[in-house]
């Protein structure tokens, strides 16, 4: 296995197109983590990091903001609305004609979509903005200050947002991988010597039950990567053939159509996360208003949103199953795949063109979606329920933390091999 690994880094080593990419991708990140570390003003920072530290649901979010807003940095947003922004969009896609029309409009329309998600993001920065410091403020840890003082805040945060931003987006252009989820895997690999601290923490030398819940816990971890790494390379292979004859008067030719039992990546839990932690945080927010039923309502929200909770874990659960399907829906499009295949002279054995094979692909995609959809989520809420039965909090952020660094790292392998593929194609067609 290692001298695989070390011959797969050769290979990467040996393009320079690839090292390129490598050196933009790590000048990105550095930029971003120092970024992460330049706090905003005002802000009682020990107040704060003891705030975070007792609060899982936060350092939840702010492992999805990239780890910056536990040093309330100028980036303190981090990613967050801007993946609100893609969720609001992707919904629209889906009711909205105008949207709808884009989504079939190949590069083009993808491109309008992308600026408007950045657009919706500047007011969802905003309004973010201004909950966060509402948040801090009812915790005592920004002290009062006027409207310029407010004004000056919330233009930095959103500013910082918006770098972030574009931060990734060029390492999606001009790097490796998915720049939004690379920047999200660099702030989860930032905050490990933390997670492993509070582990070691928990451990008392010579304690025999300490011992053994550790390494339980150390096994558990490398099966859960296998698993993941098995159900995100897992594929159901599609036989299609092809009506038209070899040259030589020979069978007609065939391949397959591969359907992944995760077609979306790590895509559904960032965008669950994004949910499933606005309960809480709206109840923390109205805990504060003169008003017995809207206190009432808020003691409910953070009581049962919270990890320790079976309201909690079934409303993530049920969140991540339904962003895989929805998501899924998006990326895989049954009809295109079908009217392609047509237009090809393809079709699928047994099976007849048009509105059979989409039937057919449909049924066989919601099948391998559903066993995708439940392993993320079993997966998601697994943690949280490890914490309510052993009392280790951190294993919240470890086990999504696991879960987007695999599956961040499954994605950035095969966009290298993608690369050397094409590499080793364009070398074969110069030799002719």
């Amino acid at each position: 296995m290692l001298s695989s690994i070390f011959k797969f880094l050769s290979r990467a080593a040996s393009s320079r197109e690839i090292r390129r990419k490598a050196a933009i991708t790590a000048l990105v990140l550095f930029v971003f983590r120092f970024a992460a570390h330049v706090p905003a003003s005002g802000i009682d920072r020990s107040s704060l990091q003891a705030l975070f530290a007792g609060s899982p649901l936060l350092s939840l979010l702010d492992v999805f903001s990239g780890g910056t807003l536990a040093n309330f940095s100028i980036m303190a947003l981090g990613l967050t609305p801007y993946i609100n922004a893609s969720i609001i969009m992707q919904l629209g896609s889906q009711v909205v004609p105008k949207l709808e029309e884009l989504t079939k409009e190949g590069e083009f329309g993808q491109e309008k979509i992308n600026q408007y998600t950045r657009i919706l993001t500047i007011p969802l920065a905003i309004l973010q903005s201004f909950g966060v410091f509402l948040l801090l403020r009812s915790q005592g840890i920004i002290p009062e200050i006027n409207s310029l003082e407010l004004l000056a805040l919330i233009v930095t945060m959103t500013t910082g947002s918006m770098f972030a931003i574009w931060l990734g987006e060029l390492i999606t252009e001009f790097g490796l991988g998915n720049g939004i989820s690379f920047l999200i895997f660099a702030g989860i690999v930032a905050r490990l010597p933390v997670t492993l601290t509070q582990s070691a923490n928990t451990v008392s030398v010579g304690d025999a039950r300490s011992v053994a819940l550790t390494a339980g816990l150390l096994a558990m971890a490398f099966i859960l990567v296998a698993l993941i790494v098995f159900i995100n390379e897992a594929i159901r292979q599609i036989p299609i053939q092809y009506a038209r004859q070899t040259r030589r008067g020979g069978h007609a030719p065939s391949t397959f159509l591969p359907l992944r039992v995760n077609q979306v990546g790590v895509i559904p839990i960032i965008f669950a996360v994004s949910l499933v932690l606005a309960p809480s945080l709206v109840g923390q927010f109205l805990s504060g208003v003169n008003n017995e039923t809207v206190q009432n309502a808020a003691i409910f929200l953070v009581q049962n949103f919270n990890p320790q909770t079976v309201l909690y874990n079934a409303f993530y659960f049920f969140l991540v199953v339904g962003f895989t399907y929805f998501y899924t829906s998006i990326v895989f499009n049954t009809e295109k795949i079908s009217e392609n295949l047509q237009k090809n002279g393809g079709f699928i054995p047994g099976i007849r063109p048009g509105s059979q094979t989409v039937g057919f692909l449909n049924y066989v995609l919601n099948r391998i979606t559903l066993a995708g959809a439940l392993f993320l989520g079993s997966i998601a809420v697994l943690p949280s329920l490890l914490t309510i039965f052993i009392g280790l909090s951190h294993l919240v952020i470890g086990g999504t933390g696991i879960l987007i660094v695999v599956s961040v790292v499954l994605e950035l392998t095969r966009d290298i091999e993608s690369q050397l593929a094409m590499r080793r194609y364009d070398t074969t067609l110069r030799q002719r």
